[in-house]
């Protein structure tokens, strides 16, 4: 099934029913005409739609898929539905099973397993819960997340499954062949699935194989802290500049190997100004070894996890973003986003079937370079520091673009829109 088209305006249920087999006779008075076919009921207030997304992690766990669940689902609960989140909880210790929290109208389950064994955690918990406690229109799977696949199709609950596919298993090569039956079973229930961009979708073997169900759902985030900072972002921005200078380059990003921070250290022994480094990761100390080695440790700025209004003072000082990944388990790129609304040009990598280079495309808002190549990475700084005019031209494409295709509101229409679509199926 594909999803699309303008979502129409919703408004809620005061008495905050709908759901489950129940829901499915008063769909019909709120399918969007296009999707009703010859049925012409009389308009009717609709329903509350229930939302159970099944992530791997969660904030304040790190990362591209844990912030987009997060933005999501607030959205989703802002404009009155009931939005839950289950998701293995990213931290060491506690008693095994679920333990309940709100997160802006979010109810948030973090999972405790009971078993972990590499990518697979396991708990029994979670699986009862699924089995009696569920109570969704919407289960709204975010792949690669084997733990919530398997939970998933030993249960198989009654409400319609949208999958989000945000990457292939890439480097777990050993990982990937017994998991493949598991992900070809759960995209076979799927009433859509949503990729992040069209290249992904033709270079992933899996998708291909699912091509008349995917539809390409941009990332949307939060633009307003980029594109206008805070008085405190702008101040933070400012001690930047005086204490560091320019060029001043950027990296924002977990320290894991797929986003080429080597490429980047090794591009900064080739080019003038300091590099910023914001995150933290488990190759932050051969970083730090391949940094003393070239001679760069001096204009290395290990930032570490910083609060949002400095990263938005980082991105509004920077000369340019660097985004050096390397391989298509980064297969969008949601800091690129967060750089192109502070009109900070990016450098990015051309990564055969990544979404990365769409995210940014070359000239548009940025300049697109081979991966794992210093060299260009560094004479695509050297340009972008000499030329002040392609600064700014890249900049304004780059806010031009984030606006027009990854603000937050369009992304939940257009899932809200793919929800109604599968719902619409189930009442037909």
């Amino acid at each position: 099934m594909r999803c699309g088209g303008q979502v129409p305006p919703r408004r809620n249920l005061a008495d905050g029913g709908g759901g489950g087999r129940r829901l499915c006779p008063r769909l019909r008075a709120w399918i969007p005409a296009p999707l009703a076919g010859p049925l012409r009921l009389r308009p009717r207030i609709p329903p509350i739609v229930r939302i159970c997304h099944l992530a791997k992690y969660y904030p304040p766990a790190r990362g591209g898929i844990e912030s987009h669940v997060q933005t999501l689902a607030r959205l989703q609960a802002a404009g009155g539905d009931r939005v839950q989140v289950i998701a293995l909880d990213h931290r060491r210790g506690g008693p095994p099973g679920l333990r309940w929290e709100t997160d802006a109208g979010v109810e948030v389950a973090r999972v405790h397993p009971r078993l972990r064994l590499s990518h697979a955690q396991w708990s029994p918990e979670l699986l009862a819960w699924m089995r009696g406690g569920l109570a969704a229109d919407i289960v709204h799977l975010h792949l690669p997340n084997p733990s919530m696949q398997v939970v998933w199709l030993r249960t198989r609950p009654a409400a319609k499954l949208i999958v989000t596919y945000h990457s292939d298993i890439i480097r777990q090569r050993l990982l990937r062949l017994p998991l493949l039956p598991l992900e070809r079973a759960t995209l076979a229930h799927a009433a859509a699935i949503l990729a992040s961009s069209p290249n992904y979708i033709r270079r992933s073997p899996l998708l291909r194989r699912f091509a008349g169900q995917v539809t390409v759902l941009p990332l949307g985030t939060d633009l307003e802290p980029y594109l206008h900072p805070s008085p405190a972002a702008l101040e933070w921005s400012r001690r930047l500049r005086a204490e560091h200078g320019e060029p001043l380059w950027l990296c924002v990003g977990r320290l894991v190997y797929y986003k080429g921070l080597e490429t980047a250290i090794a591009a900064l022994a080739r080019c003038p100004g300091k590099l910023m480094i914001v995150g933290v990761g488990p190759l932050e100390p051969r970083l730090r070894r391949q940094a003393r080695r070239l001679g760069v440790e001096s204009r290395l700025i290990w930032a570490g996890q910083v609060e949002a209004e400095r990263l938005a003072g980082a991105y509004a000082a920077a000369t340019a973003f660097w985004f050096p990944s390397n391989a298509r388990s980064e297969g969008f790129g949601l800091v690129q986003i967060e750089a192109m609304a502070s009109r900070c040009p990016l450098i990015n990598t051309g990564i055969p079937g990544s979404g990365v280079n769409w995210v940014s495309p070359h000239e548009e808002s940025g300049i697109t370079v081979p991966a794992k190549n210093p060299a260009a990475l560094a004479a695509a700084a050297l340009r972008l520091w000499q030329d002040a005019g392609l600064r700014a031209r890249l900049g304004e494409g780059g806010r031009q673009r984030a606006l027009a295709e990854f603000n937050q509101e369009a992304m939940a229409q257009r899932v809200m829109q793919c929800y109604r679509q599968a719902l619409a199926g189930a009442a037909s």
